[in-house]
Order: C-alpha cells, then sequence, then structure tokens
C-alpha cells in the first residue's frame, strides 16, 4: 500500500523528525563511502527548502550503548551532510551534543529556525534505542511535529527511532520520505506483480540466509539464478562432487526440496556448470577453471565463463530481474569476472527496457565497484531490510506511516 510522503506534508514552522541511515563506513575520522547520505539529499532538502525545521537521527555501528564512543560519533556526518547542502542548510548543519537526548540537544532543538537542519549523535549510544524503549522513544518524539521515515536500512527493525518513535507520535502526521519511498515502489513491485519473464539472481555465502526469499520467489519467478558459495550447497545436494567448496551440510535436504519444487512449479532453477577455482582461499592463490564437478583439493570461488554466458542469456531474456548476492569473491581480482559480467547483463537489460533491482548488502557494493550503479532501475540502501522485503515480509515501522 502507498504511503504518504513528507513532500505531501505542509512543514513551514515545524519540527521535522527524520530518521536516516547514515551508517556510513568512516576511516580516521573520515568518510570513506557517502552514498546512504547522498541517497537521503532529496527530502532533506525539500523540507529545509519549505521551511521545515529538520531534526536528523540515525545510529552507527555497533557502540556498547553505555554512552558516548569517538569511534561511532556522527559529527564526520553532520560535516559532510553541511558540504552537500552548502547555503541550502541555512548555517551548516548543526551538532549539538554527543548525546541525542541530554540538555545540550534538547535546547538546540528549542532555538532552531525555519530552514535549519540539526543532526542527533548516534542512537546506539543508549541502549534504549535497540531494545525498542517507550521512555526512550518518548523523549525523541518530543522533538518533532512531524515524523518521517526515510532510513530503508533499519526498517526491518523494531527500534525505537523507527517503531517506538512513530507510535508515541500517533495523531501527528507520519510519512516516509523519497529514499523509503521509492525501495518500497521498486521491491514491492519487484515481488508482488512483476513483468515477466522475472529472473531472480541469488549468490553469496550460505542457502540459509537465502532460503526465505527463494521459497518466497519460487513460485512468481520464471529462473532462480544461483551464484557464489550456496551453490555448492545445491551442486552437492544433486550428488555432483564440490572438492573443498564451501557448503551448508545441514541445508543439503532443504536444497534437494527447493530443486524438486522449482521443477514442479516449472521454474528453470541454474546452476553453474563450470567455475573458477584454487587451491586455498587467498586473494593471490592461482585461478583455475574447472568444467562440470569440482576435484578434491580444489574450491570453487567465482562461477566460469560458460556459466557466465547462460546467466546472462537468462537475463538478458527477462523483463524484471532482481539480483541478491554476489557470484564469487568478488573483492578479489582474480575471482571477480562472474559478477562483473552479471553486473554487465543486468545493464544491458536494463536499456532493453527490463526493471532491473540490486537488492542492498555486497550486489549494492559491487554495483558501485563496478560502476554500474546508476544505470540500473534501483539499487536498494538497504542489505537485510531489502533481502526480507524480497522474502514477502512486512515492516511495522512502514505500517505504521500514513497512508497516501
Amino acid at each position: 500500500m502507498a504511503k504518504r510522503t513528507i513532500d505531501k506534508v505542509d512543514v513551514k514552522g515545524k519540527k521535522v523528525l527524520m530518521r536516516v541511515d547514515f551508517n556510513v563506513p568512516i576511516k580516521d575520522g573520515r568518510i570513506t563511502d557517502d552514498r546512504r547520505i547522498r541517497e537521503a539529499l532529496p527530502s532533506i532538502e525539500s523540507v529545509l527548502a519549505r521551511g521545515g525545521r529538520l531534526i536528523l537521527m540515525s545510529h552507527l555501528g555497533r557502540p556498547e550503548g553505555k554512552g558516548f564512543e569517538p569511534a561511532f560519533t556522527l559529527e564526520p556526518c553532520a560535516k559532510r551532510l553541511g558540504e552537500m547542502l552548502g547555503a541550502k542548510a541555512g548555517g551548516g548543519v548543526k551538532f549539538p551534543s554527543h548525546d541525542c537526548i541530554d540538555g545540550a540537544a534538547t535546547a538546540s532543538v528549542g532555538m532552531m529556525s525555519d530552514g535549519e537542519c540539526l543532526l542527533l549523535d548516534n542512537l546506539r549510544f543508549h541502549k534504549a534505542e535497540q531494545k525498542g524503549d517507550p521512555v526512550f522513544a518518548a523523549k525523541l518524539a518530543a522533538y518533532g511535529d512531524v515524523y518521517c521515515n526515510n532510513a530503508f536500512g533499519t526498517c526491518h527493525r523494531p527500534d525505537a527511532s523507527m517503531v517506538g518513535v512513530p507510535k508515541a507520535m500517533a495523531g501527528k502526521p507520519r510519512v516516509c520520505g523519497s529514499l523509503v519511498e521509492k525501495e518500497i515502489r521498486f521491491l514491492s513491485a519487484a515481488v508482488t506483480d512483476p513483468k515477466k519473464p522475472f529472473a531472480v539472481i541469488l549468490g553469496g555465502a550460505k542457502v540459509s540466509d537465502k532460503l526465505p526469499a527463494i521459497e518466497f520467489l519460487l513460485p512468481k519467478a520464471q529462473h532462480i539464478i544461483i551464484g557464489g558459495a550456496m551453490a555448492y550447497t545445491f551442486l552437492k545436494a544433486q550428488g555432483k562432487g564440490v572438492g573443498a567448496s564451501r557448503v551448508e551440510e545441514d541445508q543439503l535436504e532443504t536444497a534437494k526440496r527447493i530443486l524438486a519444487e522449482a521443477k514442479s512449479k516449472g521454474c528453470a532453477l541454474h546452476l553453474p556448470v563450470d567455475h573458477v577455482c584454487a587451491e586455498k582461499f587467498e586473494e593471490s592463490a592461482a585461478p583455475k577453471t574447472v568444467k562440470g564437478e569440482i576435484p578434491a583439493g580444489l574450491m570453487g570461488l567465482d562461477i566460469g565463463p560458460e556459466t557466465v554466458a547462460a546467466y546472462s542469456a537468462a537475463v538478458l531474456a527477462a523483463k524484471t530481474v532482481v539480483w541478491n548476492g554476489p557470484m564469487g569473491v568478488f573483492e578479489w581480482a582474480n575471482f571477480a569476472a562472474g559478477t562483473k559480467a552479471l553486473a554487465s547483463a543486468l545493464v544491458k537489460a536494463t536499456q532493453s527496457g527490463a526493471i532491473t533491482i540490486v537488492g542492498g548488502g555486497d550486489s549494492a557494493a559491487a554495483a558501485e565497484e563496478f560502476g554500474v550503479a546508476d544505470k540500473l532501475s534501483h539499487v536498494s540502501t538497504g542489505g537485510g531490510a531489502s533481502l526480507e522485503m524480497l522474502s514477502g515480509k512486512k515492516f511495522e515501522s512502514v505500517e505504521l506511516l500514513d497512508n497516501a
């Protein structure tokens, strides 16, 4: 169901409490990838341009929850956001305190003027955030006249800022930002009414991680394409030799069941027919292409060229493609070719009119690394959240928002 968006709310003179996902990588006090901040900009700029008083809140990393920890402060994010906004921020992004609910933070919120922006420090400096504590949520809720969820990456979590705050703000506008609206629009459409043929690419290490998505999407998809280490569990379940490749032994019966279900439902489940292997799981290991079964002493670390060709053909024939999980150890040059080739196939499919969606996490990182992210229909900012949405799950954090 479509949700009301922040651009449909009159924010002039009102305090807008916006949950964002500024959980960005920081090294030596410097942000190394600001994509999540960039993705949040449209709604941030919209509120400021229309005279709203914008209070941003986020988490960063995994502090212990016992108060301020310098390694996890959001202060670099305030600085970077200020640089992005420039004059639009009306004097820069305020960062009043290293505690999101102390007197300094509360006083700064109370003194805000129209068009100003303020970022609270890491919500997870308080254990109450991840516990969904209603008292903590009420303190945050007191800051706002309007609640806006613009943090898709944490929509699947029952944290105080995601669920407790909108509950505490019942009766006030509770809306989503453009980022969350876009994620819901693409991901929900992909699982509810995809244009056919519908192809799903699933990779990564574990069948168990992707099992809910496989079971939910299998009846809807015409093609399920399996890569990454999880492919070797399926191949072993078929009785094929996989050498020293990673296998989830406790998922072999599940893999057999999925293979049988795919066959009964007329869904083509694709598995690798050749592999790029190595003797050791090391970046410098010499790659060796093996067709068919993998001999003892070798482990599969990427899909081979024949598999790339078959997988690419399935992608190019599809009208909707969802990709979640790399085809191999794409971070290492010797074992990146399969993932890179699939990324290129998705670009070509997009150019041919297909809807192409990357479901966050390592897939999004690969799309960025290979320079294709801006050439696809949608790249999700949420790893766990996108995978759960692709598994058909509903999020309380979204259900609490006003309908359009």
